[in-house]
């Protein structure tokens, strides 16, 4: 894997759009882009998009016991890479830094939060919901920007963040009820994807999961004894074929992970930001095509108006960009 610094608030800065405190010197222009980084990007939203198509297959098992296999399987599967990669030696020495160790407890309970709420929404027939999840994302990281880095917002960015709140209040009240599994997946990847972006320096994409599913495995571990013990647990009563599927949930969650972490070391974060519209779109495309979830007019009106409100984001971040480049020419 390579050894490329992790993106810098700058470049956290251009993929929100927000204003950097300090504009980087880049004299030359802009580098190339790394096009196996951008195939490896790609690869992970794609994957995360066709996602709403495998958990239906792990029923009858529910979401907290797939999520515990997850877990397990993941930490397995990346154990496994770690020798084949000769990496155990950072694996084991990002237990030596108690920062590192802080960062990335943070991040598995973030990442275990956002795997639940996304198997539930899938297995209960909320797809769309999830994918609305991923469409808000990106207004979530500008907002991060301002709370967590303190930058300053332009007018279109608030502009932006306005549309966003306006289609939850419409979502709301035209549907019902507050869409809580797309703000809770949006929040919770968000924070995630900023918690790995300060990690990142030190602890590369595979040796950084791998510590994640470790700091999880006792508890998941723990649950699927208990399934087992009380006899509720689907793993060895369904079959082998059942069982296979659960198995290779660990692949199926950590390659897309995997291939996202070492996209963000070799990508501006501007261009993995354009990426990460990919996986709602797909999303989308199946909860609608696929399990022909309604989309009732109010429905409709909230995602155009999240729509507007990253057509606004992204142009203006593409415009910011562009007169950055120039300036640094």
């Amino acid at each position: 894997m390579s050894h490329s610094p992790r993106p810098s608030t700058d470049d956290l800065s251009a993929a929100t759009g927000a204003p950097s405190p300090t504009a980087p010197d880049t004299p030359g222009g802009p580098a190339p882009v790394d096009r196996l980084g951008l195939t490896l990007g790609a690869s992970a939203y794609v994957l995360w998009g066709a996602m709403p198509l495998f958990f239906p297959l792990l029923k009858p098992a529910g979401p907290l016991e797939i999520i515990g296999h997850r877990v397990v399987w993941s930490l397995l599967f990346c154990l496994l890479l770690l020798v084949v990669m000769r990496q155990l030696p950072a694996y084991r020495a990002a237990f030596r830094s108690r920062r590192t160790v802080g960062l990335l407890a943070i991040a598995s309970v973030l990442v275990a939060t956002n795997w639940t709420v996304y198997v539930y929404g899938v297995l209960s027939g909320h797809v769309l919901d999830a994918a609305l999840g991923y469409f808000i994302n990106p207004l979530v990281t500008v907002l991060l920007a301002v709370v967590v880095l303190k930058e300053r917002l332009r007018p279109a960015q608030w502009v932006a963040l306005g549309i966003g709140t306006a289609a939850v209040v419409v979502l709301t009240f035209g549907v019902g009820r507050l869409p809580w599994i797309a703000l809770t997946l949006a929040t919770s990847f968000g924070l995630y994807g900023l918690v790995k972006n300060r990690v990142g320096r030190d602890v590369e994409a595979l040796p950084g999961l791998a510590v994640e599913t470790t700091l999880l495995f006792p508890v998941a571990l723990g649950y699927l004894v208990y399934l087992g013990v009380t006899g509720v647990g689907t793993f060895a009563t369904e079959g082998p074929g059942h069982a296979l599927l659960l198995a290779s949930s660990g692949v199926v969650t950590a390659l897309p992970l995997l291939l996202f972490g070492s996209a963000a070391r070799r990508l501006p974060l501007s261009l993995v930001g354009m990426l990460q519209y990919l996986a709602p779109v797909l999303q989308f495309l199946v909860g609608l095509l696929v399990f022909h979830e309604t989309m009732p007019p109010a429905r409709w009106a909230g995602f155009s108006l999240v729509w507007l409100a990253l057509i606004v984001l992204s142009v203006d971040a593409l415009r910011s960009m562009r007169v950055s480049r120039l300036a640094a020419r």
